[in-house]
């Protein structure tokens, strides 16, 4: 089995994000790969009005999905969760789909079918520009409060502008119709609500609860290892 990790918004380098749960999975024989998100910046083009949005992403991340025959396990974490939902659909080789405090889309739904009117004060929208991004000096409370200081403190450093017109963009199939699902409700989450999660988790097959806050791969990687690997 392998494992492929979807990481958020506003962030770039998802190797980075998810390596702890990769080490202690791979202590368990169990590889895997975090691919880069265009609309991140993370590609040959940059984040802005003409920049990559969804559909790249879905594209980048069903390029990796596609390009081996091992059984996958999914593994996405809030924006990821748009684009793993679309990204895997149809790929005979993903077994389980794992959305970890993240949106649960259907199709036609897009972050801005879930977002409050009043936007939140941790992120920073820039419509001229056609960016946005998490606030750095907001960051480590809302985002990383459970976290070690130096996880943190490099977090921050590793935060991008995204294509503001993600926000837009609905997801057009998803595969959590199709698969085993299971979502996984951060509990301590002060960027993503727990009650929110639970509404998403409705569509889930499994629903696990973790006291943690938004990254649980940082804070808790053994736990996150624990629920990845008895799906094998």
């Amino acid at each position: 089995m392998r494992v492929v990790f979807v990481h958020g918004a506003c962030v770039r380098d998802g190797s980075w994000w998810w390596h702890p749960a990769a080490a202690a999975l791979r202590e368990r024989g169990i590889g895997s790969v975090a691919p880069a998100l265009p609309s991140c910046g993370e590609g040959d083009r940059p984040a802005g009005p003409q920049g990559p949005g969804l559909p790249e992403d879905v594209a980048a991340v069903r390029a990796v999905l596609t390009e081996g025959d091992e059984p996958t396990v999914v593994v996405a974490h809030s924006y990821g969760g748009m684009v793993a939902a679309e990204a895997a659909v149809g790929v005979e080789t993903v077994r389980h789909l794992v959305f970890v405090s993240s949106y649960l889309p259907e199709p036609g739904e897009s972050l801005s079918t879930f977002g409050a009117e009043v936007p939140p004060p941790f992120l920073d929208f820039d419509p001229d520009g056609g960016t946005f991004s998490a606030r750095p000096e907001l960051f480590a409370e809302t985002f990383a409060q459970d976290c070690p200081p130096d996880i943190a403190r490099d977090a921050v450093a590793l935060l991008v502008r995204q294509t503001l017109a993600v926000i837009h963009q609905p997801v057009r199939a998803v595969a959590w119709h199709d698969l085993p699902t299971t979502y996984v409700v951060c509990t301590e989450d002060r960027g993503t609500p727990a009650a929110a999660q639970r509404e998403f988790s409705r569509r889930a097959d499994k629903v696990v609860e973790v006291k943690a806050g938004h990254h649980p791969f940082l804070s808790q990687p053994q736990t996150v290892a624990d629920i990845i690997a008895s799906l094998s």
